[in-house]
């Protein structure tokens, strides 16, 4: 694999990082602050320019961070970091990464690694699921700045209690009809798609790889994995626009009334609060549902990690403001107008945490401590394509019969991984 060769510069920059901290004090060479550019998919509550107007202003004149805005779709803003990162665009000085692009970023030489104190000041108090996210081959390449997870949602007044395993809320859907029992999930063929079949196989105790280049796919967990995926698109509960449903017609779908259950993200409760009042006094919310009764529930993992580009020309300066941006109180800034979780788990019992997630924050952090990260691999977009094309719609799964389906996954997933396309 390709390495990134900046270890000298990223010793400079984490002595130079370290001296700013102390002297707290100084300014560009011109008398004014260092532009840094932040590349980052913007969020709607404005956490972002309020994080980075605080950090700028903490500077004291040494940096002013200014944005450049992704796209909001995921493969959009990704595609454009790659093309930017493989010109080697020395405009881009952080990068707010989604966790599944470090690995990929940090094996093409893009990333600049966080060594000693620096590295020990983003990392403090962050779950380990999270940090493993962010690191690659053993080295720490981006902070962690938020988290999230997925729990399940369902409605109290048609469910007397939380099912504990897919097959029972399927099983209880089934009882309640299509009418007002229908499971909202997300099974576009996208990367949310490959975020439940992950979610599945590691609760049923395997992984999709075992190293970076290594598929593991053990067959009896995946078989287990595989049967739910099947069951429920074949199911008459699924809902009808299961094979194009995504995070945000999952939520939707909730709201309007004929859902008994949902797995999504955190946002869809203060969603359902706004929208659909009678649908959220009815909303209650539990563990993301097992595979096998006896093993634990792995929930999605998602949230942003805080880059230095290998490129940047301010790299000193780009390791302290990342450092300030990723920081608990950015983390509560983005908990308390964006809704995104925070990454340190110090901070679940803040009052700006327990606000935003009334009744159950304690929920959000055990769901993320328990969360099964999807792999590190530089090859994870063919990964995750291999799956999605394999697997997507779910009701070309037969449950009766998984061998043909096992079988062409583990072909695929055996073709990705020899693969290292960033484009």
């Amino acid at each position: 694999m390709r390495r990134a060769k900046v270890g000298a510069a990223s010793a400079i920059a984490t002595a130079l990082f370290s001296l700013s901290l102390l002297t707290g004090c100084g300014g560009s060479d011109t008398g004014g602050p260092t532009e840094l550019k932040w590349f980052v998919q913007i969020q709607p509550g404005g956490s972002f320019q309020d994080v980075a107007k605080r950090c700028s202003e903490e500077s004291n004149g040494r940096y002013e961070i200014e944005f450049e805005l992704l796209p909001t779709d995921a493969s959009q803003a990704r595609e454009q970091l790659v093309r930017r990162l493989g010109a080697e665009d020395s405009t881009i000085d952080v990068i707010g990464m989604d966790v599944i692009w470090t690995a990929e970023f940090a094996n093409a030489g893009w990333l600049r690694e966080w060594t000693g104190a620096p590295a020990r000041q983003v990392t403090k108090g962050v779950f380990d699921s999270v940090v493993e996210t962010a690191r690659f081959e053993g080295k720490l390449y981006g902070a962690p700045f938020n988290s999230n997870t997925q729990l399940l949602w369902y409605r109290t007044d048609q469910v007397k209690q939380a099912p504990v395993t897919w097959e029972e809320m399927i099983d209880e859907a089934e009882k309640i009809g299509p009418g007002g029992g229908l499971i909202q999930v997300q099974s576009n063929r996208y990367e949310g798609f490959t975020a439940w079949f992950n979610a599945l196989l590691e609760s049923a105790g395997g992984h999709i790889l075992s190293g970076p280049e290594t598929v593991d796919l053990p067959q009896g967990p995946t078989d287990e994995a595989l049967a739910v995926m099947g069951r429920l698109g074949n199911s008459p509960v699924a809902a009808p626009d299961i094979d194009t449903s995504d995070e945000d017609t999952a939520r939707l779908g909730f709201e309007a009334g004929d859902s008994a259950f949902m797995v999504n993200y955190t946002f869809a409760y203060a969603s359902a609060q706004e929208n659909a009042p009678d649908v959220a006094k009815n909303m209650g919310f539990a563990e993301y549902p097992r595979v096998v009764e006896d093993s634990p529930s792995r929930p999605p993992l998602g949230g942003f990690n805080l880059g230095v580009s290998a490129y940047s020309e301010n790299s000193d300066l780009a390791f302290e403001a990342a450092a300030c941006l990723s920081g608990p109180e950015s983390q509560l800034t983005a908990t308390e107008l964006d809704g995104l979780p925070p990454s340190n788990e110090t901070l679940y019992t803040d009052k700006v945490v327990t606000k935003a997630y009334p009744g159950f924050s304690q929920l959000v952090k055990r769901s993320i401590d328990a969360a099964g990260p999807r792999p590190a691999t530089a090859a994870y977009q063919d990964v995750s394509l291999a799956i999605q094309r394999t697997l997507h719609p779910p009701s070309s799964i037969d449950p009766s019969d998984l061998t043909p389906t096992y079988d062409e996954l583990r072909s695929n997933l055996e073709d990705a991984v020899k693969r290292e396309g960033l484009l």
